[in-house]
């Protein structure tokens, strides 16, 4: 009787860890779209509607961890991308993104964003492409959303999916032109799930977020790159940024900033020089100050460890004045040490790009 209990104790054993073996699926798009012109520099380049496609392998959880359950069991993976853009001029691009997909309504709703790095076929060059004033850079990031209404395992593992979608190019004004490009458009693929046959147990959200508490953190972030005046050929020239803020979790999933950032741009110092002796009618004095100095607040979403952060802010000390007096920040954070992250991120002035950067930060 005891072999046959022992033997009924592994069997069950082995069941249970075969039970969430990991999962996959692939899903393929086909899309045809419009780049919005968003500005007046690119609507030469504007000529027909581009198409594309996206190839994405994606990995299903089943929350073993709780940040899993509380966010409905997305799924993570990689995304291939390629848009002609039918325009020699604008040339073609060729994209590698990280992405999730978040479900909405049943699991038949979803949300995919992706980021990564794109490939342009054919940037700008002063002598043989000077009308390129979107892309200034072979490589540069991009992001991409999409929306799809998604069934799966219609017939052996395959299924069904259509939606929307919109995907940003821009090198972050690393070098100029950047005038940036922006595709909208509708997309309908594949998709096939890979050992559909066997069944996974979705894990019970396990509801600790209404006992979860957290005082005031304490965060210091440096931030830095380099980028190019908008006026092109000047030079690519370093930047940084030193920020503190205190932030306030009031879940498991979000937080409110609140903080100061200090900005240093070489580029801005370079460019103020050169402003006051090659366009004196401008009245800019070369001993106008290049440093800023800016207040913002804003909002973290935590994802594991992974997390979205978005900063709307405004300059109390700007001698300059050369941008709006508002700025965004928007950023993508990894904490590889429960209070130390390292992270990358975008610096804009509404459809104006100023800077891409790398941070290092702690949360005390």
């Amino acid at each position: 009787m005891r072999t046959y209990l022992y033997f009924l104790i592994l069997l069950c054993g082995w069941a249970f860890s075969q039970e969430n073996e990991p999962q996959y699926s692939v899903d393929v798009n086909y899309y045809y779209g419009s780049i919005l012109p968003h500005s007046e520099k690119i609507r030469h380049l504007i000529t027909q509607h581009p198409e594309g496609i996206f190839v994405s392998g994606n990995r299903k959880t089943f929350g073993e961890e709780e940040w899993e359950s509380r966010f409905n069991y997305p799924e993570y993976g990689l995304t291939l991308h390629y848009q002609n853009n039918k325009n020699e001029t604008l040339g073609d691009m060729y994209g590698l993104f990280a992405h999730y997909n978040f479900y909405f309504l049943k699991r038949n709703l979803q949300l995919r964003i992706g980021q990564g790095i794109a490939y342009n076929t054919n940037p700008y060059d002063k002598e043989t492409n000077y009308r390129n004033s979107a892309y200034g850079s072979y490589f540069m990031p991009s992001t991409f959303f999409m929306a799809n209404f998604q069934k799966e395992n219609i017939w052996n593992g395959l299924g069904f999916r259509a939606g929307a979608f919109l995907i940003h190019h821009s090198n972050g004004t690393i070098k100029t032109p950047n005038t940036s490009a922006n595709t909208i458009g509708a997309n309908v693929g594949v998709h096939y799930t890979i050992d559909h046959k066997k069944e996974r147990t979705y894990f019970p959200r396990n509801n600790r977020d209404s006992t979860f508490t957290e005082p005031i953190k304490y965060n210091i972030a440096f931030r830095s790159g380099v980028h190019e005046s908008h006026i092109i050929g000047s030079g690519q020239f370093p930047f940084y940024v030193l920020s503190g803020y205190a932030d306030k979790r009031i879940s498991r999933s979000s937080a409110f900033q609140a903080g100061v950032d200090v900005f240093l741009s070489m580029m801005m110092k370079n460019e103020i020089k050169m402003m006051a002796i090659s366009f004196p009618e401008k009245g800019i004095s070369p001993e106008t100050d290049y440093k800023r100095v800016g207040v913002f607040v804003g909002y973290e979403l935590f994802l594991n460890r992974l997390s979205f952060e978005g900063q709307l802010g405004g300059y109390i000390y700007d001698d300059y004045k050369s941008h709006t007096a508002l700025y965004q920040h928007l950023g993508l954070k990894y904490y590889f040490y429960k209070n130390v992250f390292f992270g990358t991120g975008l610096k804009t002035h509404f459809s104006k790009a100023e800077a891409m950067d790398f941070s290092l930060g702690i949360r005390l």
